[in-house]
């Protein structure tokens, strides 16, 4: 019985060890269980929002244009490109804000997920949105939040001061928004400040 109890206490200390590679694969396994999961899940939800979706008529791009903002977070808006994805049928805008001297930047990259074209293409970011992960360097990290209540993925590069966000507006807009000598604090007030609940 003592034997039984040691080899138990034994167990227990070598599977709580942070970098013991037995609880390193309990974790990992756990955690693409739980990717699964919410991949599973989200396809569920997905099913309606991809028929409604194909039955929506997809923004032009003067409806684009004119819900693009000439200036964000005091950045002025110096170059736009709309329709750039409508050789494929999905509508589309980017554009450019910066500084005066140009030494800080903001860029967004809109799509619709209306249509047919539109709801397969945001269909796979919704899926990889579903995921939980984290990974880290001495270069930056790349991590999944939650933020207003919606996913969204988030990158950041230490060395240059880079980030990038990615998400889904209301479940039909891919916003991928790209910030230049800015960390990720800006690069989200200035991704609230284009009011994306309006292009809807």
């Amino acid at each position: 019985m003592k034997k039984y109890v040691l080899a138990l206490v034994v167990c227990s200390v070598f599977m709580s060890c942070k970098d013991n590679p037995v609880s390193k694969k309990i974790k990992e396994t756990k955690d693409a269980v739980s990717n699964s999961t919410n991949a599973v899940q989200e396809m569920t939800n997905m099913q309606e929002d991809i028929k409604e979706l194909q039955a929506t008529t997809p923004l032009t791009n003067e409806e684009l244009k004119s819900w693009l903002p000439e200036e964000v977070e005091g950045l002025k808006r110096i170059s736009y490109k709309a329709g750039q994805a409508g050789m494929m049928n999905i509508s589309s805008i980017e554009a450019v804000y910066a500084n005066e001297d140009k030494s800080k930047k903001f860029s967004i990259s809109i799509i619709d997920g209306a249509g047919q074209v539109g709801a397969a293409a945001t269909a796979g970011v919704r899926m990889v949105m579903s995921q939980d992960f984290e990974e880290e360097d001495e270069n930056g990290f790349r991590r999944t939040v939650t933020k207003n209540g919606a996913k969204a993925i988030e990158e950041y590069r230490t060395g240059n001061n880079r980030s990038k966000i990615q998400l889904m507006e209301s479940n039909r807009f891919y916003l991928e928004a790209k910030g230049a000598n800015m960390d990720l604090d800006e690069t989200w007030d200035a991704i609230e400040e284009l009011n994306l609940e309006k292009l809807g």
